[in-house]
């Protein structure tokens, strides 16, 4: 299945129901919204304001409420403009950038090891010793293994305090600036995803790999869960976010497409 034919599905386009019985089994890479969703210390999370609910005079059933919530927390997109000045805002992010082959670069047995490990060009280089090249046009997922850490934000984050002082207590791995320089230049990525919270590991000072990446316009994905279920390559991630004019991000809801059985 191809990212281009995804795109006529979800357009529903006229050669949608043909495509849609190609579906292989999807996963659900989203983490829900909750009161447990983690995000970073010095944002408040996620509130769900409860409404009405109960029965109208009229005798139907009426539901409905309220939700207050940062841009960067639980899954979402980081648009270019988050670190890059001038750089895309949410909603002028390209649909080929979020609908996009996915190929998935296995660390979780290095970071189990070193929660500060940063996905390295010899990481990247092995993986594609081992499945070819990176192709042109895909969304490159990290999968670190700490998504099997949510929701608890010790184990997540490495600190469960919040404030501004707990952004100097971060632990978690990411991607190495000189990977994310190397990607840039070496190859045409849609996007970039992890299953941590940040794409820079959680030690980073200056968010190198964010401003590298958002520069040359690739957004990323964070707080991605389920990424042990996808295969190396063969998947197509989804992954739409709220539609936020002149946003900097936004919440997600990220799927993969598994290859169909044969």
């Amino acid at each position: 299945m191809t990212a281009l034919a995804l795109l006529w599905l979800v357009a529903g386009a006229a050669a949608a129901q043909p495509v849609a019985t190609a579906l292989g089994p999807a996963v659900d890479l989203t983490h829900p919204f909750d009161a447990d969703t983690i995000f970073w210390p010095t944002e408040e999370g996620f509130v769900l304001e409860r409404g009405s609910a109960g029965r109208s005079e009229a005798g139907y059933w009426y539901e409905a409420h309220r939700m207050r919530l940062a841009e960067h927390g639980g899954t979402h997109l980081d648009a270019p403009v988050h670190f890059h000045e001038g750089g895309s805002t949410t909603e002028r992010v390209p649909l080929a950038r979020l609908i996009a082959p996915a190929v998935v670069v296995d660390v979780r047995e290095a970071c189990a090891k070193d929660a500060d490990y940063a996905v390295s060009v010899a990481d990247l280089e092995r993986f594609e010793a081992a499945h070819g090249r990176i192709p042109d046009g895909a969304a490159l997922l990290l999968a670190t293994g700490f998504g099997a850490r949510w929701p608890d934000r010790a184990r997540y984050l490495g600190t469960a305090e919040r404030g501004a002082a707990a952004v100097a207590k971060l632990r978690f791995p990411g991607l190495a600036p000189a990977a994310a320089r190397w990607l840039v230049a070496n190859r045409k990525l849609a996007a970039v995803g992890l299953d941590t919270a940040s794409i820079d590991p959680g030690r980073s000072k200056r968010f190198e790999s964010h401003q590298i990446l958002f520069a040359a316009e690739i957004p990323a994905f964070e707080n991605l869960a389920q990424l042990d279920q996808l295969p190396a390559t063969g998947a197509t991630l989804i992954a739409l976010p709220m539609k936020i004019a002149g946003g900097s991000g936004g919440p997600l809801r990220a799927v993969a497409i598994l290859p169909a059985a044969r």
